[in-house]
């Protein structure tokens, strides 16, 4: 049971709809009743695929599908070896995808794992302590500092209570939270009454009335928007995926024509004929090419993982090199999720503070000068010092912190002043509340006065001041220059902290609320959660790569569009937030997504609804983030990339990538591998097809002539497999081309072979084709044995390869550059080649298995004459379209 608008009910209207007492809660039986109709509080587990159907999905390909209805006919025409040889290349395919593929998806049993094991609840008139997924929608629960919040509460009771919502909401303080009810359609950020299942009670105490349990809360939520996400298919995936439809369409097509014409126009028997065309269909299935993705993607992971960036799932390895927008969560991604102090205002200055996050260096700046012994500066750190309950600290090499973020963050900026302790020997002080808004200490100052240092709102503390704090004494408070002040900082996105004191305090004399009035006000502290310098360099060179950068967050729009500007995001000007994209429909938010680039108060169901418009335009779209909120957008973009160091589980299972140093910038190095990935990938395939295509053409071209086939299907796959083993392989070793992060992302209508692709593949496969066909003819009509012939034609196939490989290694640009012994791969690649291939001349099992004979050095030499023609020929039709032609 929940209702979107208990944070919008009185306690007494809650009573009554709940049917409950706030002072008894419920009755055993009552309990009972509730866990019958609304379940218990937990969440569903899903489903996980089982091995054995991970394992059986591997076959599930067009082109495999063909390649096993080939092993059969072979089989029932009692054509073992090729049997078992089609059979093998399946296999091993089949066995590599399936023992690469990532973890079945665990994000929903990180989410279950963030429910509070147990809840003190008041049931039958007394308190107990009870398994947190007994509780029901009224129950009442008792919340303390330390615990984890066990189901969705509307508070009724308070006291200095604050939550740390952050990765639920974004929010990178600990909220204060309060019983007071708020406007219907408030934003969750803005639900001060309400405090949400699996967030942290940081401070106080308080009691609140459970009004949603399990899925119903917004926990819960988050967890069926996840269920509910389709995984969007990698663009790699889906073009291959593409690819081997209209290829097998082909290969089924012209394997069907030629058989007709084999039968009806050729003297081939249908044995022969079935032979030949099972060779046909053989050699135009490029059998290599999901081995080779696989290895070239697994490379990929490495080189990622070397640059902080984790994998999880190979096929993401390509897709940060295609995307065309990032959406990034602020809090702990484009920011450090350390808040710190960066500004003092002071009646007569303003000063700058050095230093970001906890790390207790940095100095206090007027201008370009350190500041030292500075009156005013001293007693505001005292005042700072004497009110704080922090404490920062290192922890394996990091400064860590206890106690609030806002405390640390001014604990740190006193050290960097040089104030470390104060005389704070009277004990008597007034503890923060959300209901006066400031904390109060007596102390003993360095100048030996007795004074009630206060911190606090400075609006609460400035209604409380008659005067203001000078270098040398005080004057008449000027309340129009601190307002001033407080708007100037408060636009440049930085949270307004105050201090003052009162003075003339007696030693014996004790303290209360009454005493804080006449304050001299010393003045502001201006602390924000800083942007990192890393991510201000990283979203530069993501739009230099033409990469949109959007931040989507739960905090306000001022800070929002303060800490996107510094990063460079957006125009400076334009920020919208939830509650506007509440009342947006789809096909507006599709507009809204085109011309706004931040985007503040944003709710899970914001960010999954920002993610999808922007898919919907067409654009590829990467998500960032570290918190539960982030989950069901970082599953539903086509990569989601989550914070290793302060992500939670859920995101992190959720994302397919996993930034290890929760550096944003490490994003632009993923790009970066990810468009060399894509940019191997396509070399392998250029490298690869017209091996199939010249194979293809020798079939064709001895059924159309009708003569006996110049190489057999297991000769193919021999040729298919070692080629694709050792030559395409280099491939995935080449370096990042120069200019790669200048390019414009590969969109969604990108095609995977163009023009010229198309063309080269033709081109070579006619010269391949050419070479082995010719040669074989050459040598029958010499009066050369059957197998002699064949074995010179696939040497020829094979020095065609190795020869062309040289120019696979760049695009356009010619094989004899400079970068030609940059991968040594290739070489080792040449050198496991020459073996393989010698064994297949002249080992006598090779001969039986392959129907092949030992050659001579002429032989040798007339097949590698033949083969390098294809160098030479593509040297020069480079050439040809470098200066002719743009490149396609």
């Amino acid at each position: 049971m929940s209702s979107p608008n208990y944070h919008n009910l009185c306690v007494q209207e809650i009573e009554k709809k709940l049917s409950i007492s706030t002072k008894e809660g419920l009755s055993s039986k009552e309990a009972a009743e509730r866990i019958e109709k609304h379940g218990r509080n937990e969440l569903p587990q899903a489903p996980k695929t089982p091995a054995w159907k991970r394992l059986l999905l591997q076959f599930h390909n067009v082109l495999i599908y063909i390649l096993l209805a080939a092993a059969v006919i072979t089989a029932l025409m009692d054509h073992w070896i090729d049997t078992w040889v089609i059979l093998g290349v399946v296999l091993v395919n089949a066995w590599i995808g399936f023992v690469q593929e990532g973890k079945a998806e665990e994000a929903l049993e990180g989410i279950r794992a963030m429910l509070s094991l147990q809840a003190i609840v008041r049931r039958d008139g007394h308190w107990s302590d009870i398994p947190a997924e007994d509780l029901v929608p009224g129950d009442i629960v008792r919340l303390k500092a330390g615990d984890k919040v066990p189901a969705d509460l509307r508070l009724f009771q308070v006291n200095d209570l604050r939550a740390e919502e952050a990765a639920l909401t974004g929010e990178s303080i600990a909220v204060e939270k309060n019983t007071d009810t708020v406007e219907e359609n408030a934003v969750l950020g803005d639900r001060k009454s309400i405090c949400y299942s699996g967030t942290t009670i940081t401070f106080g105490e308080g009691k609140g009335i459970v009004i949603a349990t399990g899925l119903q809360t917004e926990l819960g939520k988050i967890n069926q928007m996840m269920a509910g996400v389709k995984k969007i298919t990698t663009p790699l995936l889906a073009q291959i995926e593409n690819f081997g439809k209209w290829l097998s369409v082909i290969i089924v097509a012209v394997s069907t024509l030629f058989f007709a014409l084999g039968y009806f126009f050729r003297d081939y028997e249908i044995a022969e004929l079935f032979l030949a065309v099972i060779g046909l269909i053989v050699a135009s299935i490029p059998e290599g090419l999901p081995a080779i993705m696989t290895i070239t993607l697994a490379i990929g992971v490495q080189r990622m993982a070397s640059r902080n960036a984790i994998i999880r799932r190979l096929p993401s390895v390509e897709t940060l090199g295609a995307v065309e927008v990032i959406c990034s969560d602020k809090t702990g991604t484009l920011t450090r999720n350390e808040m710190t102090a960066q500004k003092i205002v002071t009646a007569e200055k303003i000063f700058r503070v050095e230093g970001v996050g906890y790390k207790p260096e940095g100095k206090i700046m007027e201008d370009d000068q350190e500041v030292k012994d500075d009156p005013c500066i001293n007693h505001l750190l005292e005042v700072l010092m004497a009110t704080n309950n922090a404490d920062v600290f290192q922890e394996e090499g990091e400064w860590a912190i206890s106690g609030s973020p806002t405390e640390a963050a001014l604990r740190v900026l006193c050290i960097k002043g040089g104030v470390t302790e104060v005389d704070d020997s009277f004990e008597q002080g007034i503890p923060f509340s959300s209901e006066h808004k400031y904390a109060a200490k007596k102390i003993r100052t360095s100048q030996s006065e007795i004074v009630i240092a206060v911190t606090g709102a400075p609006d609460n503390l400035l209604q409380k001041a008659s005067r203001q704090y000078l270098k040398n004494g005080s004057e008449e408070l000027d309340i129009r220059y601190w307002e001033n002040q407080i708007e100037e900082l408060a636009t440049k996105g930085l949270r307004v902290l105050g201090a003052a004191v009162k003075t003339n305090i007696q030693e014996n004399s004790k303290i209360g609320h009454s005493d804080i009035e006449g304050l001299t006000f010393i003045g502001l502290i201006g602390i924000m959660d800083p942007p990192r310098e890393e991510a201000i360099e990283a979203v530069e060179a993501c739009r230099k790569a033409g990469v949109q950068v959007k931040m989507i967050t739960g905090d306000h729009a001022q800070t929002a569009l303060a800490i996107a500007k510094t990063l460079g995001i957006g125009d400076g000007v334009k920020v919208i937030t939830g509650v506007e994209l509440e009342e947006k429909t789809d096909e507006e938010l599709r507009e809204i997504v085109k011309s706004y680039d931040v985007y503040a108060r944003t709710s899970p169901e914001h960010k999954l609804r920002l993610v999808t418009a922007i898919q919907a335009n067409g654009l590829r779209c990467a998500m960032t983030g570290d918190g539960v909120n982030d989950a069901p957008a970082l599953k539903k973009a086509d990569i989601g990339v989550a914070m290793g160091i302060k992500g939670t589980e859920v995101s992190k299972e959720a994302a397919e990538m996993v930034l290890a140093d929760d550096n944003f910038a490490s994003i632009v190095h993923a790009i970066e591998e990810g468009r060399t990935v894509y940019d191997n990938i396509r070399k392998s395939l250029l490298f690869m097809l017209p091996t199939n295509g010249g194979e293809a053409l020798v079939i064709i071209a001895a059924i159309l002539m009708g003569i006996t086939m110049p190489i057999t299907p297991a000769q193919i796959l021999w040729v298919n497999m070692v080629t694709a083993v050792t030559l395409a392989l280099a491939l995935a070793f080449e370096p990042t081309e120069p200019g790669i992060m200048e390019r414009k992302p590969m969109g969604k209508k990108s095609k995977l072979l163009g023009g010229i692709f198309l063309w080269r593949i033709t081109f070579v496969s006619i010269i391949i084709a050419g070479g082995a066909m010719g040669l074989f003819l050459y040598l029958k009509n010499g009066g050369a044995e059957e197998e002699l012939a064949r074995t010179i034609a696939v040497n020829a196939l094979v020095a065609g390869q190795l020869f062309y490989l040289f120019n696979c290694r760049t695009l356009d640009q010619s094989a004899l550059g400079k970068n030609f012994f940059k991968n040594p791969y290739v070489f080792y690649a040449i050198s496991a080649l020459l073996l393989l291939q010698l064994m297949f001349v002249y080992a006598p099992f090779m001969n039986t298995f392959f129907g092949t004979q030992p050659l001579n050095l002429y032989q040798w030499t007339l097949s590698t004459l033949v083969g390098s023609i294809v160098f030479f020929a593509v040297e020069i039709e480079k050439w040809v379209l470098r200066t002719y032609f743009k490149k396609d």
